[in-house]
């Protein structure tokens, strides 16, 4: 195993949520909690990881990938659940990063720098704290008179001093592995349900003369952890947040961020205009100079290129779009493939679910769809043809290119060369 090795805390059901699901499990715009700790290990540079699941096990078990997941039998608290990814650890003997898996906050960045204070001071074991407004309910960091780490107090035994300390512990830290086993060994089961809690493993390692440091975030809200379906949303507004900043640095106009939700790993072009009350999707590419919204919904699999419309009450499933191309008004494409500069009339449907099976609509090249028109998939409308206002056009009668069907069922009516030549 590569040093440091990650144990993720995700054992617990998290009664708060009121919810048979487990607690991790639990979507932040459109992925699992657990899914945000488990990409920001990995973007941290920790490459082995072990996954402590009790409640759902099962569950985890088929949702998460990459991970070793070892199971604990009884939630006996978080120290014993990192005890219980000891024998999975084997002979290992460096350094131990501990995460909690309903805190999907904590960027990578930060990870990233909680381990290298660990190295550099060589310490027993470092503490990620966060200075907060309002610290209730959190365990506060008690410091001596040097300013060092003298214990982790939590709430319910906090003096009035103690209360009144802003930092707090986030619940992430990085060990030696060796000291933190061994001072696992010493604790003792805090309360009537016997639980065993890792930061008791603080007092240990001090009372042992163990050097214990700390590295504080600069984002508070990295801090929050899931325990209600109110921190979900919060978690939700905040990565919201995050994603529309990021795409606005890097020359995006998001008119109005409040109103608009665009998932993590959204890719979207320079000079693209995204409108308000607009909803994007996880696995959506948009290309540059496009024009998105007011009150469209791009969902999964979804590729638009350059200088595209996309309108007032579109939605867009599993579709790629060409340059171009104009959708402007209350349309619904599902498996669709559209050419360049094609222009979707208002109220066009691809009806591609027959009951049984999803089935694909192509749209080629200059290909102009009329108002109200209805493609009933597997079908294609050949480049430069026209389909009618109103028109249906049923699945396998494929629009020939350059030719203009209408009515229901949709028939052609005359040929693009036909109509040219009484132009000319």
């Amino acid at each position: 195993m590569k040093d440091p090795v990650a144990i993720i805390l995700a054992a617990g059901r998290g009664t708060r949520m009121k919810s048979q699901t487990p607690k991790v499990m639990h979507k932040i715009l459109g992925k699992p909690m657990i899914d945000y700790v488990l990409a920001g290990i990995k973007a941290a540079g920790v490459s082995d990881a072990i996954l402590v699941t009790g409640y759902g096990s099962d569950i985890l078990e088929d949702a998460v990938e990459g991970v070793k997941i070892v199971v604990q039998k009884e939630l006996r608290g978080s120290g014993d659940a990192v005890s219980t990814a000891k024998k999975a650890l084997k002979n290992y003997a460096g350094n131990i990063v501990v995460v909690c898996g309903d805190a999907p906050l904590i960027r990578p960045e930060t990870i990233k720098g909680l381990v290298e204070k660990h190295k550099i001071s060589e310490a027993s074991v470092t503490i990620l704290t966060a200075k907060l407004a309002d610290p209730t309910g959190y365990g506060r960091i008690a410091r001596d008179d040097n300013g060092k780490v003298r214990a982790i107090v939590e709430q319910e035994k906090a003096n009035l001093y103690e209360e009144v300390i802003n930092e707090i512990n986030v619940g992430t830290y990085c060990f030696r592995s060796a000291d933190l086993f061994a001072a696992l060994e010493a604790v003792k089961p805090d309360n009537k349900k016997k639980e065993f809690f890792l930061t008791d493993t603080i007092d240990i390692l001090k009372n042992k003369g163990k050097s214990i440091e700390s590295f504080l975030t600069e984002d508070p809200e990295e801090a929050i952890g899931i325990n209600t379906r109110k921190d979900l949303a919060e978690a939700a507004r905040i990565l919201k947040a995050r994603v529309a900043e990021e795409l606005m640095d890097s020359g995006v106009t998001i008119e109005d961020p409040a109103s608009t939700v665009i998932y993590p790993g959204v890719k979207v072009g320079k000079d693209t205009v995204i409108h308000s009350n607009t909803v994007i999707e996880e696995d959506v590419e948009i290309g540059s100079g496009c024009s998105i919204g007011p009150f469209t919904r791009i969902r999964p699999h979804v590729c638009i290129g350059d200088d595209v419309e996309v309108g007032n009450f579109v939605e867009l499933n599993r579709t790629r779009v060409g340059s171009g191309t104009k959708i402007k008004h209350h349309t619904y494409l599902g498996d669709a493939i559209v050419g360049r500069n094609v222009n979707i009339g208002a109220g066009t449907i691809t009806a591609n679910y027959d009951g049984k099976s999803k089935n694909r609509t192509v749209i080629e090249d200059g290909a102009f769809v009329g108002v109200g028109a209805i493609l009933i998939a597997p079908v294609k409308v050949g480049s430069r043809a026209v389909v009618g206002a109103g028109s249906v056009v049923p699945k396998n009668h494929d629009v020939p290119k350059g030719t203009t069907v209408v009515g229901v069922p949709a028939r052609i009516y005359k040929s693009r060369k036909a109509i040219d030549r009484r132009k000319k």
